[in-house]
């Protein structure tokens, strides 16, 4: 098929596009930097120049490539992991959650697409009630914290306007933190969350007992890649086999990157210090099940668990 893939240069782009490649697909890859038409064309992709949060360039970038399949792969991430200030720092990627999706689904209707593939969060949004592990029928949260609110908005806004088109499939993938090369969790340098490890500046706050889930990247991209191929509308959770709480696998990762091991800290100062936002996602966060992609898009991991993907899958 041929598929359009915005955001084809972040981190989950760089592993998406060449194996969408090696499946014989004929990819389109949209890029906002020109220096990057290259490595595109290098993953064996075509490349295009827009800026997702322009219509019009949108529009045009889409109709000359006539895709089958559009996959939204938009975020703004890289750089300082600053969630003190999660609304600041989620702002951009809101806006790509929102207007983005906006222009990439009406781009694909004006060009027939019969189906549409979006990234979504399975890491904090869901309610921060009952058991620990949630699935896709689970309610999001109801009051998240102030600085969480537009973040939340905006993956509503995603989750709805792609799984509600009328003129084809829409599919969404929630998936977990992502880990492995270009992630913000890696051996490479700069990787934004590992410095913080590495100087005890990510804390274990009151008993660690938030539960994420993590997918490595390139498991990440298989999953897209089935999405494309042999998904049907609706929302699926990208994540490895072993949600964990906080107290549990942050110990893990800093044994792996060489670091002491992380302060403990009470809930009362860890809110002082970072905010609520962060010790909500320290401490209360819900994970997420697996049990949809396995059994609808044959989704299996390669890294089963962040045990696994840790020790061997950060480089």
């Amino acid at each position: 098929m041929r598929v359009f893939v915005a955001g084809a240069t972040g981190a989950l782009g760089k592993q998406l596009v060449p194996q969408l490649v090696a499946n014989g697909h004929e990819v389109v890859g949209m890029t906002r930097t020109p220096s990057r038409q290259e490595a595109l064309r290098a993953m064996g992709a075509r490349p295009v120049v827009a800026d997702a949060l322009d219509p019009d360039a949108v529009a045009r970038a889409v109709a000359e490539a006539e895709p089958e399949v559009i996959v939204h792969q938009l975020t703004a991430l890289s750089g300082r992991l600053d969630l003190r200030h999660a609304d600041r720092f989620f702002a951009m990627t809101n806006r790509l959650r929102t207007e983005g999706t906006d222009h990439l689904l009406a781009a694909g209707r004006a060009v027939g697409a019969r189906r549409v593939v979006a990234q979504s969060y399975a890491g904090w949004p869901c309610a921060r009630t009952g058991g620990p592990v949630k699935d896709e029928t689970d309610p999001f949260d109801p009051d998240p914290p102030r600085k969480l609110r537009a973040a939340l908005a905006a993956i509503r806004h995603l989750e709805q306007a792609v799984t509600g088109i009328t003129w084809g499939e829409g599919l969404v993938l929630r998936y977990g933190g992502f880990y492995g090369p270009g992630t913000s969790l890696s051996l490479e340098p700069g990787a934004a969350m590992v410095e913080p490890i590495r100087r005890r500046q990510f804390p274990l706050i009151g008993d660690g007992g938030g539960v994420w889930s993590f997918v490595h990247v390139e498991d990440a991209a298989a999953a897209t890649v089935a999405a494309v191929e042999r998904g049907h509308r609706g929302i699926y959770q990208v994540v490895d086999d072993e949600p964990a709480p906080v107290r549990e696998w942050l110990p893990v990762l800093a044994e792996a990157l060489g670091a002491r091991p992380p302060r403990r800290v009470p809930r009362w100062l860890g809110r002082l210090l970072a905010g609520e936002a962060v010790t909500v996602m320290l401490a209360e966060v819900r994970g997420a099940s697996n049990a949809k992609a396995k059994r609808e898009l044959g989704f299996r991991p390669r890294w089963p668990s962040w045990r696994l993907g840790f020790a061997k899958g950060l480089g």
